[in-house]
């Protein structure tokens, strides 16, 4: 384990040293942006237990509560902006040694930062906006909202009559196939994992660092605290995300 501005030193190293950077990002990349992280104590899961994807479909009740939450939620999440973390990770996107952007997170701030959009796989979808779960018709969610605050009339699909939902992805929800696929790909070909904020818990999508690992790359997991996958990384930091990427990236 390392900190400070030996991390930061060696990390930058192994940066330079690298031709195919692949970054893993969870949510203590965003934390930073103040955006809330739901599994930690205080978080959003805490507070409220979420909503599986079956109770969703089954009951209109818990689309009206998915959608109460959404918008609480939203007024957050719409006023965040990319931090440190999210420009370094774009820096090297932009110098074109970063190749992907896996990530767990739903914000599109990786977006935002200047992360072109075939560039970001998003394992867990994308809270930005709305599809119809049938015909997956896109929708924006300033109407929707403004329309489900009047009487809480549920959005369904102009097009096929379908269940409108946010883009994410919910407990009991099939992961993204071509998501999955990607970024499996992207693993496999990369010669620098970079795992940044994630707490490595939630599979399938933890098996990547390992899985790149195994092929032959460099580890690096960037975290505030241990994870189980520590001992399989070749540098573990535990520290800020933003000041010590931007550091390695050579930002500051």
């Amino acid at each position: 384990m390392a900190s400070g501005q030996q991390a930061a030193d060696r990390l930058r190293g192994l940066v330079l040293e690298a031709r195919r950077i692949v970054f893993f990002t969870g949510a203590g990349i965003s934390t930073e942006s103040g955006i809330p992280d739901f599994r930690s104590p205080g978080g959003l899961w805490t507070q409220n237990k979420p909503i599986e994807f079956g109770e969703f479909l089954a009951s209109e009740e818990m689309r009206r509560e998915n959608w109460r939450r959404k918008i609480e939620v939203d007024k957050t999440m719409k006023t965040a902006e990319p931090n440190r973390g999210h420009l370094a990770v774009a820096a090297l996107v932009r110098r074109g040694l970063a190749t992907a952007v896996i990530t767990q997170n739903v914000d599109g701030l990786h977006q935002k930062s200047g992360v072109p959009d075939e560039q970001v796989i998003e394992l867990h979808g994308n809270s930005t906006y709305a599809t119809c779960l049938d015909c997956d018709t896109r929708y924006g969610l300033d109407a929707i909202k403004a329309t489900f605050e009047i009487d809480e009339t549920l959005p369904t699909c102009t097009v096929c009559g379908g269940i409108v939902k946010q883009a994410t992805i919910s407990f009991g929800q099939a992961m993204p196939v071509e998501a999955m696929r990607r970024a499996q790909e992207v693993a496999l070909e990369c010669d620098l994992f970079l795992a940044v904020g994630s707490s490595l818990v939630v599979y399938p999508a933890a098996g990547f660092p390992v899985m790149a690992k195994d092929n032959g790359s460099t580890l690096v997991i960037l975290n505030r605290d241990p994870t189980d996958l520590d001992v399989f990384a070749d540098l573990v930091i535990n520290d800020e995300i933003g000041p010590t990427l931007s550091a390695a990236v050579g930002l500051n």
